[in-house]
């Protein structure tokens, strides 16, 4: 595959706070990314610097092959639409998509009036008087309308309701199978989007600790389900990471997978396998060291304060 964007030791400091430590990673052209990890991992602050909106302490961002910092071949090919944009005290939704169609070549008209009609988006009432939903919904259609080469959504979805986001999902998938582009987006709602990732991105603590397919990932686990004696004897002392029961049945996630043999004893005690949730997964492999680790800081606090710098 051909990567887009290519990172290497990339590591942003504000002080005494270490953001992103020494972090390398490649973005496959034309894919759909979860760029997961706890608040504060590092996700907010990486995009920045691949949008060229905040810096880098050392390592290098290459793009398309060049830097994107005031590389206007570069940052007209790319959206980032984050939960946190910032608008003119006046602007309205249709001044907003008016800037947009003139700085995004691919901006399609179309699209964003059919996304208007679905979040049911008031388009004379100005940004600052929306609603928390309505306000990510502007977020979300600049992002799909763009049609950029890649786009990132740093959580502007926050706001919607179930109905609302599941909408962007559906707009998402349709318009990526008809217009291929490279998507990270950034969520905690990981069980959610799960089905919309092919690739996965962890950061934790500034560190990629993850990146790989979500095939892949979630093979690091194993559910089984059944009887709840039968599931405890195959699971022995592997760590498990999630267990839930009801009477005799029991629904247990551990770590590893199972032996063929051990399939075969699971299939005969009548357990079967289902499918990981990359949610359980996730929130295990992120779960914060012993006390003396390196501390984490707040992207959205240390965007702001390079936004004052």
């Amino acid at each position: 595959m051909t990567a887009v964007i290519e990172v290497r030791n990339l590591t942003k400091r504000y002080k005494d706070k270490l953001a992103l430590d020494d972090v390398s990673f490649d973005v496959e052209k034309d894919t759909i990314y979860g760029f997961l990890g706890r608040n504060g991992a590092g996700k907010t602050t990486a995009m920045s610097i691949l949008t060229a909106q905040n810096s880098a302490t050392s390592g290098s961002v290459r793009v398309f092959g060049e830097s994107p910092y005031e590389n206007a071949r570069v940052l007209s090919r790319m959206c980032f639409v984050r939960e946190s944009q910032k608008y003119p005290d006046d602007a309205t939704p249709t001044h907003a998509f008016a800037s947009a169609r003139l700085f995004f070549p691919n901006w399609d008209d179309d699209l964003a009036a059919r996304l208007i009609d679905d979040f049911q988006l008031p388009m004379k009432t100005t940004i600052k008087k929306l609603s928390r939903g309505q306000l990510s919904a502007v977020g979300v259609i600049i992002g799909l309308a763009s049609r950029a080469e890649i786009t990132f959504f740093d959580e502007p979805y926050l706001g919607l309701d179930a109905v609302a986001r599941q909408i962007f999902y559906d707009r998402l998938l349709s318009d990526y199978a008809e217009h291929p582009r490279t998507v990270l987006l950034s969520s905690h709602l990981i069980d959610e989007v799960a089905n919309l990732i092919e690739r996965v991105l962890v950061i934790d603590q500034g560190r990629i600790i993850m990146d790989e397919s979500t095939e892949d990932a979630r093979e690091h686990a194993t559910n089984l389900v059944g009887d709840g004696a039968a599931v405890d004897a195959l699971v022995g002392d592997r760590e498990v990471i999630h267990r839930e029961s009801l009477g005799r049945v029991a629904s247990v996630t551990f770590l590893g997978a199972l032996s063929p043999s051990e399939r075969a004893e699971a299939a005969a005690a009548g357990l079967e396998l289902a499918p990981v949730s990359l949610q359980q997964l996730i929130v295990r492999t992120t779960q914060r060291p012993a006390p003396g680790a390196p501390a984490a800081v707040d992207d959205h606090a240390a965007d702001r304060e390079g936004e004052l710098r």
